[in-house]
Parts: C-alpha cells; structure tokens; sequence
C-alpha cells in the first residue's frame, strides 16, 4: 500500500532510473562539446613546428601556441599594417636582427618553420630579460625598450621587475590574450604538450 500511496511503484522507479541516465548522457554530451568546441578555438595547428621550435628554445609548447592564435590565428600568411608579417606576425627589423643572431642568411617570413622559429627565439630572447609572461608578451608587443622604460616608472611598477600597469590599453589588452590563451592551452592540453607522440 506504500508503494501506490506515494508513487513508488515498479514503474516510477523505472521512470526514475530512465530520467536519470538520460540525464547523464545529455550532461557529458554537452561537456564534450563544450571541450570540442573550446578545441575548435584552440587548435594545434602548425604543432610539429610548434613543437621543434619549443624544444630548440626551451619553451613550453602552449606559450608559442598562445602567441601563435593571439598574433595570427595561425595564418601564415597574415600582414599586419604595420608590416609584421606571419603565424608569429615577426616585423622586418625584428627578422633582420635575428637572422643575423642566428647566423641565417636567407629567410622567407611566410614559411611557417621559419617564422615560427623566429617568434619562438623573440619569446625567449625576451624571457631572458623579462621577469614573467606578462613583461614578455608587453614587449613582444611594445618593443622591449618601451617596457624598460615603464619599469622604470614607479607609476606603472614598485620594483623595476614587475608590471603593475600598462599605460597602453593596446598593449593590455594583449598581454591579457596572450595569458588566456597559454592558459586556454594548458587546461585543454595538459601534459599532453609534453607527450609529442601522441599527437603524432
């Protein structure tokens, strides 16, 4: 009598268990295209290159691909208007000083390997010089000397190390992209970036 009073006869729990399992499956559908979709945005496009130019420059993988997406969105035939060009959006000034650090004497900045390679030395050429990523990426994107000169301002840092503000909101603004992304890469990937054959 129990059972009828309240409802909990054989078919409500059949009910039950049905409504719960349907709604498991529509949770993990819907996370798994939410990680699809958040894969779409944040691919590993050009990862072999990627990969290489990590290991050559002792980089983790996710900070080129974060430059890489931000700068470009991987389009290795991207110009900006102010004439960078590429995947890493590499200026010709900024080409020219690190072919000759390098030793390369003939470049072409559409070619993925080489323009990646290049970004990639700049990444960390500027970590060498810089405290964090967010001093890097402002001067990957302001010019490193326009950095120094902000450290030196106590307005916009307390300790000639560290950027408390950035007076340019260009320039804010990409730095915030750029550790999105890394971000957005590390979550997605994990270890993964580290584990090359399973992408391969």
């Amino acid at each position: 009598m129990l059972n009828k009073k309240y409802g909990f006869g054989k078919f409500s729990f059949t009910a039950l268990k049905v409504l719960i399992v349907a709604f498991w499956v529509l949770f993990f559908a819907a996370f798994g295209i939410n990680l699809a979709n958040k894969k779409f945005f944040y691919p590993l496009i050009y990862k072999t290159e990627i990969f290489a130019a990590a290991d050559n420059y002792g980089l983790e993988p996710e900070i080129i691909f974060g430059f890489a997406k931000t700068e470009s969105g991987f389009r290795a035939d991207a110009v900006s208007e102010k004439g960078a060009v590429g995947i890493m959006q590499i200026t010709p000034s900024t080409a020219k000083y690190i072919a000759e650090k390098t030793g390369t004497y003939y470049y072409d900045l559409f070619d993925a390997e080489t323009n990646i390679n290049f970004g990639a030395y700049y990444i960390e050429y500027l970590f060498e010089r810089f405290y964090s990523i967010k001093e890097v990426a402002a001067a990957y994107n302001a010019g490193e000397g326009t950095v120094r000169n902000w450290l030196k301002n106590r307005e916009y840092s307390r300790d000639g190390i560290t950027l408390y503000r950035i007076p340019f909101a260009e320039t804010e603004k990409y730095v915030d992209k750029i550790c999105k992304a890394i971000n957005k890469y590390r979550k997605l990937y994990g270890k993964l970036l580290d584990k090359r054959d399973f992408f391969e």
